[in-house]
């Protein structure tokens, strides 16, 4: 006989929960080894610290965001292998969260004091975009991780040239958000139209402004 019991509403949003306070408050464990490896821990000076600390506290934000963006778009799929795609998607994300907090410790800094509000932000961004459907679910998707990696490319320029543990770990990041982007249109994504691919632009621009300092 199948026991299984069917989630209600209530078991999904309340799994979700849990979600958003790991996410936000807890500490993620990664399932790929830290791609920093052994590389030497180099002393930097305070203002390359400073500056090195502000880049990997953007991108631990980012993965913030981008763990309530897939689930808040997962949430609402309406194809089970569009939803596998974003879950699995989210999971490596996890290892960038996971990756970049070790990063912020090893600096000596902390993150984002604002986590709350950008997951808050990125899940309802999340829900809006999966409700218009899987094939803008995914159109989503790739023009997210295109703008990542775009930034991802920025840091890499501007990273102190002794502080190869970060660079080691975007270099990684930037592989594994090109690769969830190729994903995503070969699952079926479609073109975002204007002004949905600037209006994200400008809201990545002022995530990245605030969050290296706050």
């Amino acid at each position: 006989m199948n026991t299984a019991r069917r989630l209600s509403p209530l078991d999904h949003f309340l799994a979700r929960s849990q979600h958003a306070m790991e996410t936000v408050f807890g500490r993620p464990a990664a399932e790929r080894p830290n791609p920093a490896g052994d590389a030497p821990d180099v002393e930097l000076d305070a203002a390359e610290r400073r500056h090195a600390a502000g880049l990997m506290r953007i991108n631990h934000v980012g993965e913030i965001c981008a763990q309530a963006l897939y689930v808040g778009q997962a949430a609402v799929a309406r194809d089970p292998d569009t939803r596998a795609h974003l879950l699995e998607a989210a999971q490596e994300e996890t290892d960038h969260l996971a990756w970049c907090a070790d990063r912020l410790e090893e600096l000596h800094d902390r993150p984002s004091l604002l986590n709350p509000v950008w997951y808050a932000g990125a899940y309802a961004i999340g829900l809006a975009a999966g409700l218009r459907g899987d094939g803008w679910n995914l159109g989503f998707v790739v023009e997210t991780e295109r703008q990542v990696e775009a930034h991802l490319e920025e840091h890499l320029d501007t990273l102190p040239p002794a502080d190869k543990r970060s660079r080691r770990i975007l270099e990684q990041m930037k592989l594994d958000e090109a690769r969830h982007a190729d994903n995503a249109e070969a699952a079926g994504a479609r073109i975002l139209p204007q002004p949905i691919p600037a209006v994200m632009s400008l809201a990545s621009k002022v995530m990245k402004t605030v969050a290296y300092r706050v």
